[in-house]
């Protein structure tokens, strides 16, 4: 007599969420804030299309506030700014370079912070070398490097970029070199060296895999500092030149303006503390989420 199989539940074809999803979806604040920041890249993405006027476009009619009727005139629903440019296309073209600018010294800075943090972990001769130079490169503020770095290539995006790249390499070096220690204790990597395993691939695929979290939750933390920190340099003038739409750069146009004004400057200045604010809470979050110790709390 054949055995009988026990019956097996239908499928419901729901699939299970992750405890991952999960934990976003009850953490209201982070998923306000992801939903607000993913909002605020599209609209930047889109500011072509999204802008209702020319950013660069001066008219007649300067310092207009904030108004959401004109009759049959051209509605400019943010106002308008000292030289009469439209402040809502401004701003969509402001967030843009913004956040290309915190996104291009994240990436250069966190590469070659985190590649330093790796070889100074991995080759222990090297290690009291490199941590030198990340020493040294503690003791310059980023303001300090953009006004150096403005004086040798001339103020601009570039100068600025670098400023705040060279600025991150040392902490995510710290940051690298103190999760790759940890990885370096572990038995899989005394494994791969017994079995003869290149250093290449043991620096990638075992040791920068699982330094992966750890650097990215910090370069996450990082990015709102960098906006802040470039936007202060913008204000100084140490950014973009106009007529090129950036928020520190629009907040410091309007600073002579604040008594009759004040629209010029409090909207960029607003729009940055959104932004420094949803990375931060993001920030939070992704630590919380990826941090075991936290996880299970």
């Amino acid at each position: 007599m054949a055995d009988v199989a026990a019956p097996t539940a239908a499928p419901t074809g729901r699939r299970p969420l992750s405890p991952v999803l999960r934990r976003i979806l009850k953490d209201r604040l982070a998923l306000a804030a992801a939903v607000i920041f993913g909002l605020i890249c599209i609209a930047a993405l889109l500011a072509p299309w999204l802008a209702p006027f020319d950013p660069y476009n001066t008219t007649r009619r300067p310092f207009i506030p904030p108004v959401w009727s004109e009759g049959s005139l051209p509605q400019h629903w943010l106002g308008t700014d000292g030289q009469g440019r439209d402040m809502l296309s401004r701003l969509l073209y402001g967030a843009r370079l913004t956040l290309v600018m915190g996104l291009a010294s994240v990436v250069l800075g966190g590469g070659i912070g985190a590649l330093f943090g790796l070889l100074s972990a991995y080759y222990r001769r090297i290690d009291p070398f490199i941590m030198r130079i990340a020493d040294i490169l503690l003791s310059f503020p980023a303001i300090l490097l953009g006004l150096a770095l403005a004086a040798v290539i001339g103020p601009g995006l570039t100068a600025i970029v670098l400023a705040l790249s060279i600025a991150t390499i040392p902490d995510v070096a710290r940051i690298t070199r103190s999760a790759a220690v940890v990885v370096m204790g572990q038995d899989y990597m005394e494994a791969g060296r017994a079995v003869g395993l290149p250093d290449r691939t043991l620096i990638w695929r075992y040791l920068a895999l699982n330094c992966l979290s750890s650097v990215f939750v910090f370069l996450t933390l990082r990015f709102g500092q960098i906006i802040l920190i470039g936007a202060a340099l913008s204000f100084l003038g140490l950014g973009v030149r106009p007529p090129e739409a950036e928020l520190g750069m629009m907040a410091s146009l309007g600073r002579d303006a604040l008594f009759f004004a004040p629209h010029i400057s409090m909207l960029p200045s607003l729009a940055i503390v959104l932004i420094v604010l949803c990375a931060n809470v993001l920030g939070d979050a992704l630590r919380d989420l990826l941090d075991p110790r936290l996880r299970n709390t």
